[in-house]
């Protein structure tokens, strides 16, 4: 679904909010709906589930506490298919954010908000909830030898406090491996905070990730948490940190090698206490060059590398997977269980997922929505025209509890070719629509962009 036609809707008492909020989303995004009391909320729930809701977290005059809120929130996580979820309030109180994080919501925005924040938080959430809304996980589903390796180091390095740094292709699962460190770990009871590095931009970088008091800019009528202080007794899970820029990149290596966070406009530091989990999709020359990345932040934050190989390297994998995401969508569908043909089993087991774990999902949700026959064909799968997978090499370079090497020239340059024929058959698949075509692949919008010009497509 393309990020601009999703449902947006928003749960707030303050008529002069609902106004503002219906005005600025709707320039961007084509269903706003706005209510002012949770029974309203539930009337809106018995026709249609938004895909993002706004909640304010306190509707009676004079309370503060977010219970109310947070009692909504249950609800609407409650749902078979629940709506990502963002907190709204006009107390800039952490300890109530991180609730609301622990209970579920995906994310917290304090009023009077910035617009540019606002469209981010739900730009990030509409993405997270297009990756996450699959069945519940306990653990990573796999049968492959790569995987079990990760497993294991996963068991091993979960109850440490050692940050964690996790490579791998577009739609490998990256998230997910970090989930599954995080609740392997002691902070398993504190938030697990997602942060989409490659979005946010420079303007806004301290004040997303180390808040700022009143004043701090020409919009900041109020206080603000950061996602440091937010994450607090848990994990901040930094992705795409490959695309941050090299200015960033310093003030965040100040925060890691201090253990403190100064928001914005103040003269006071802040200690934080959480664990970093970081990801990103390029390959480790790149990584090892100064120019992309700083050597000094790399060695804080690679304390442990996992190495997340294709699903094209780990064939065992495959059909485990499908037999999950098939099950899932036939019973969100509601369609009678079946299997795919033999012709098609072989055919997804040799198929080389560009897209990797993500673009079998998807595959498997056409599946369940156009199959009409007593077997999904391979038709059904709407994978024609995209390359079959070359020899499995499963197993090699799965997991490591240290920085690596600097990889081979050839190996970087082969890198380079096989992310371009993942975006140039990302693209067939999503018939040019580069939102669609950014989910498929795992990144944002921006970052496909980026890869679009680096690669001249």
């Amino acid at each position: 679904m393309d990020l601009c036609s999703s449902h947006i809707l928003v749960l707030d008492d303050d008529a002069d909010v609902l106004i503002a909020a219906r005005v600025f989303l709707r320039r961007k995004y084509q269903r706003v709906q706005t209510v002012s009391t949770p029974a309203a909320l539930r009337t809106v729930l018995e026709r249609d589930v938004p895909d993002v809701v706004l909640l304010d977290l306190n509707f009676t005059h004079g309370r503060t506490d977010g219970a109310e809120g947070l009692s909504v929130l249950g609800l609407l996580l409650a749902l078979p298919t629940p709506p990502a979820v963002i907190a709204l309030t006009a107390y800039a109180d952490v300890a109530l954010a991180v609730t609301a994080l622990k209970r579920g919501a995906a994310d917290f925005i304090t009023k009077p908000w910035n617009n540019a924040h606002l469209e981010g938080a739900i730009d990030t959430a509409l993405g997270q909830r297009a990756a996450q809304h699959v069945p519940a996980m306990p653990s990573l589903i796999s049968d492959s030898p790569a995987m079990r390796d990760i497993k294991h180091l996963i068991a091993r390095v979960g109850p440490t406090d050692a940050n964690v740094m996790i490579l791998g292709e577009n739609g490998v699962g990256k998230e997910l491996v970090a989930r599954a460190v995080h609740d392997a770990s002691r902070r398993r009871d504190g938030p697990f905070l997602a942060v989409d590095m490659g979005t946010l931009p420079m303007a806004t970088f301290e004040s997303e990730l180390f808040g700022h008091v009143a004043g701090a800019y020409t919009d900041a009528r109020g206080e603000r948490a950061g996602r440091f202080q937010a994450a607090r007794g848990g994990s901040l899970f930094l992705d795409e940190i490959g695309n941050m820029p090299l200015a960033a990149q310093a003030k965040l290596l100040a925060a890691l090698e201090r253990r403190q966070v100064t928001p914005m406009g103040s003269d006071h530091a802040e200690e934080v206490d959480v664990r970093i989990i970081s990801a990103t999709n390029l390959n480790e020359a790149q990584l090892y060059d100064p120019a992309v990345f700083r050597a000094d932040l790399m060695f804080r934050m690679n304390t442990i590398v996992i190495r997340v190989p294709p699903l094209r390297e780990r064939p065992e994998d495959i059909a485990p997977l499908w037999r999950h995401y098939l099950a899932h969508y036939e019973r969100q569908y509601r369609r009678e269980p079946h299997r795919p043909s033999a012709d098609a089993a072989e055919r997804l087991r040799r198929f080389a997922w560009p897209g990797n774990v993500r673009s079998l999902r998807h595959a498997c949700e056409r599946a369940v929505i156009v199959g009409q026959r007593a077997e999904y064909t391979w038709d059904d799968f709407g994978l024609d025209g995209a390359p079959s997978a070359p020899a499995a090499t499963a197993g090699a370079g799965a997991a490591s509890a240290g920085p690596a090497p600097t990889m081979p020239a050839a190996a970087s340059l082969e890198l380079q070719a096989l992310e371009r024929e993942a975006i140039v058959t990302a693209l067939a698949m999503a018939g040019g629509n580069i939102s669609r075509a950014a989910r498929l692949l795992g990144v944002s919008r921006a970052a496909l962009y980026r890869k679009l010009e680096r690669h001249a497509l």
